[in-house]
């Protein structure tokens, strides 16, 4: 496993969970200041000694259930530069170690610190309990704690088992979770006397009275904010070609994402151990797609929203399948929603496509590989009737056609917009990114946006950055994310923004209630309703179900791919994709897409059949669908579907039934071909009403912050909020209706021209 923990940047921040707060553990009746994380179940707490003392140490505990398999604590809340201490059960002990890391590997035996176990420090049936003492702990070569200010800690939580659980410099994959929270470090200290009795492992509740206090959020010493002409909240596809063009017009630009490194260009360094000494991460490799589902520590996907959303940088193209079409010219008609001063994309898909071109053959060779499911998916199509043609060469012939998949990858690797957008904007003097960074809400003077506030006081006072005269806001944080920075800055709907009017955090920092807007946030919401048919024929290498990826490739494909970026692992799993239009009952026209790939994510049947010849062919339904469904959040805060978004119009229903069984008509042109499941007991209507809600999601949700008209939108034709002077939003959120295809090449097609309309907006910095 390739050892990796990485927490942050500087002073590193995503949602600070809540409140530190001063408890009595029961067992040693030692009083901590510290929080236990609602979600894993896990407490954090720490005391020091007086505040007048000098001293440079401190007590602390973690009391985890027993199936953590090992957790950590920042106190600085960073990972770089300053001390972390992880620990974890071995048999009936508790093993752990002070690590230090300068960069973004597998932190180090830190110098320094000693580490004493008290002996309160248990393992039982039920959880694991580490008390300890920490000298030297609080200083450091680089850097210090300062306990006499507030700062914001951070904890790390895991469910994979380090590597070898008796070593305490144990390696360990990456955690599965961490968060923060608010602790005002200069009230959680104690008189000498009992300090000295609990790090001498005496017991009792303290001697002398301990005021209980209010903390706040921040994350160290607080720094005077550097206001920015452009603050742009999320680092996906939208918040990077428009900080792109931004700070290419010399406009001062800061991009806040909450998530942390991806491809090896960015600092990721998180590889499978076959890739040992390639300049590659998971996330470069092309071919580790597949792997983003079943990696037993998937730490890219956001925690706080309920279906896939990606939380790091390039957001979800930096973890889907790259599949990357031009848009045609309907996705930006009137007929789908789109301002009529919208129509003319091809300017701005042509910057697009000069950034980031497309290709349907990336490996580096030029050669195609694993392509025996287009050979049979095509001999299925062609008796149907489609044509065979290079997709992105017309984008517009979208009716009967099929071709070889298209990717936005370049020389063998994912490229996406973080090899194009943000490599040009990282390179200029007036472009800032900060990583694990959370934006909780916009501060408003009414209809007029001062700043973004995070909990990264390293920006700002109380965290908040700060805008230049006639600055302006962007969001960029997806289609959840958009929408929830918007409730908690009270613009939506009230039963939203009530929610969190009544969560503890987030209810104080709402505007006057007088100040609130109501929009149709979260509303019209669409997605590809998407439908998996398994096949099975003798040519087809399913490719081990791409199971062994990650840990045992095939050594042939592996070598290729190390060698020069060529064969397998160059590409994504699709091999092939089509799109047929139909009409519905309401005289509408739809588009069918499907996507071809070798293997299957599930299947079912009582018939057997041979896995490894098995392949998947995905119908989506893309534009013209009409059903619509709603977003929103939780009184939690978590980012939810409210109202599912398919077939909420039985016409797309009856719609995708058709048009599979028109697939499965032409199944016995194809000699050998099996149709695995649905099996031929099963019918393709029971099927597909019969198929699981959660399971039609394609991730591809547009439309939270509609464009459009006053009343019956959340932005107008220049992308900015109605009821505002200077926030925009530049996201999926905004597109009215679904695209052709996916929708990553339409998404930053529109965020081109959406920054090109911003920057000709009077009034701007």
């Amino acid at each position: 496993m390739l050892p990796l923990l990485a927490l942050g940047v500087s002073a590193l921040v995503t949602t600070v969970a809540g409140q530190g707060a001063q408890y009595i553990d029961p067992d040693n009746g030692i009083t901590f200041w510290g929080i236990t994380d609602a979600v894993h179940k896990v407490t954090y707490g720490y005391v020091f000694p007086p505040a007048d003392s000098g001293s440079t140490e401190f007590i602390g505990e973690i009391v985890a259930p027993i199936d953590t398999a090992w957790a950590g604590v920042s106190p600085k809340g960073a990972m770089l530069q300053t001390i972390l201490l992880v620990a974890w059960a071995n048999g009936n002990n508790v093993v752990s170690s002070a690590r230090f890391a300068t960069d973004y590997v597998q932190p180090t035996e830190m110098s320094g610190p000693v580490l004493t176990d008290l002996p309160s420090t248990t393992v039982s049936d039920t959880q694991w309990k580490w008390v300890y003492r920490c000298q030297n702990c609080t200083t450091w070569s680089t850097g210090s704690l300062n306990t006499n200010s507030s700062g914001a800690p951070a904890w790390v939580w895991s469910s994979a088992p380090v590597d070898d659980p008796s070593d305490p410099q144990s390696t360990f994959e990456e955690h599965t979770d961490f968060g923060f929270y608010g602790l005002d470090f200069s009230s959680a200290h104690v008189s000498q006397a009992d300090y000295d009795n609990w790090a001498a492992g005496g017991t009792g509740t303290p001697t002398t009275t301990i005021a209980s206090t209010t903390t706040t959020t921040t994350t160290g010493p607080t720094a005077s904010a550097t206001p920015y002409d452009y603050i742009i909240v999320g680092a996906g596809p939208g918040g990077l070609v428009a900080a792109d063009r931004l700070s290419e017009a010399g406009k001062k630009v800061i991009v806040i994402d909450r998530g942390g490194p991806s491809t090896w260009e960015t600092g990721g360094r998180y590889a499978p151990d076959w890739t040992s000494g390639q300049d590659v991460t998971k996330f470069d490799v092309p071919g580790l797609f597949e792997s983003m589902f079943s990696d037993s520590n998937p730490f890219w996907w956001c925690k706080d929203v309920t279906v896939f959303a990606g939380c790091l940088i390039g957001g979800g193209t930096s973890i889907n399948g790259g599949l990357y079409w031009y848009p045609a010219d309907s996705d930006f008609t009137a007929a789908n929603g789109w301002p009529s001063s919208w129509a003319n994309h091809n300017p701005y898909t042509n910057k697009l496509k000069a950034k980031l071109p497309s290709t349907d053959h990336p490996s580096t060779d030029g050669k195609r590989y694993l392509e025996q499911t287009y050979d049979v998916a095509s001999a299925l199509l062609k008796a149907e009737g489609y044509q065979g043609i290079t997709i992105n060469d017309n984008p517009n012939f979208k009716d009967h056609v099929y071709g070889y998949s298209a990717f936005n990858f370049q020389n063998g690797q994912r490229a996406g917009p973080v090899a194009s957008y943000l490599r040009t904007a990282k390179a200029r003097s007036n472009f800032v990114l900060k990583q694990y960074t959370y934006a909780l809400n916009v501060e408003r003077d009414g209809s007029t946006i001062t700043g973004v506030r995070t909990n990264d006081s390293s920006l700002g006072p109380n965290g908040i950055v700060t805008l230049n005269p006639k600055g302006r806001v962007i969001l960029s944080a997806g289609s959840f994310g958009s929408a929830r920075i918007l409730y908690r800055s009270g613009i939506g709907p009230t039963d939203m923004i009530s929610l969190v009017q009544g969560d503890a955090t987030a209810g104080p920092l709402l505007p006057d209630e007088s100040d609130w807007i109501d929009l149709p946030v979260g509303y019209n919401v669409s997605d590809n309703p998407s439908i998996n048919l398994v096949f099975t024929h003798p040519s087809v290498d399913s490719y081990d179900n791409w199971d062994d990826i990650w840990t045992d490739p095939r050594t042939d494909d592996s070598s290729m791919y190390n060698s020069n970026r060529t064969g397998v692992f160059a590409q994504a799993s699709p091999r092939l994709n089509f799109w047929r239009a139909y009409g519905g009952s309401d005289k509408k026209t739809r588009y069918l897409q499907g996507t071809v790939r070798p293997g299957a994510a599930s299947w079912s049947t009582t018939y057997p059949f041979n896995q490894t010849q098995m392949f998947t062919i995905t119908v989506y339904l893309s534009t013209g669908i009409t059903s619509r469904g709603r977003i929103g959040i939780d009184a939690a805060l978590t980012a939810r579907p409210l109202v599912n978004p398919w077939f909420a119009d039985p016409v797309d229903k009856a719609v995708i039934i058709t048009a599979i069984n028109d697939l499965l008509g032409g199944v016995s042109n194809v000699t050998g071909l099996t149709l695995v499941t649905p099996d031929k007991d099963t019918s393709i209507t029971d099927y597909v009403n019969d198929y699981p809600a959660a399971s039609l999601n394609s991730n591809h949700w547009v439309g939270s912050n509609i464009i459009g008209t006053e009343g019956k939108a959340v932005v107008d034709e220049n992308t900015k909020v109605f009821g505002t002077d200077n926030l925009f939003i530049i996201d999926a959120s905004i597109i009215p209706s679904m695209p052709m295809g996916n929708p990553q090449g339409a998404l930053m097609s529109m965020a081109e021209q959406a920054v090109a309309k911003v920057l000709a907006l009077s009034g701007g910095p």
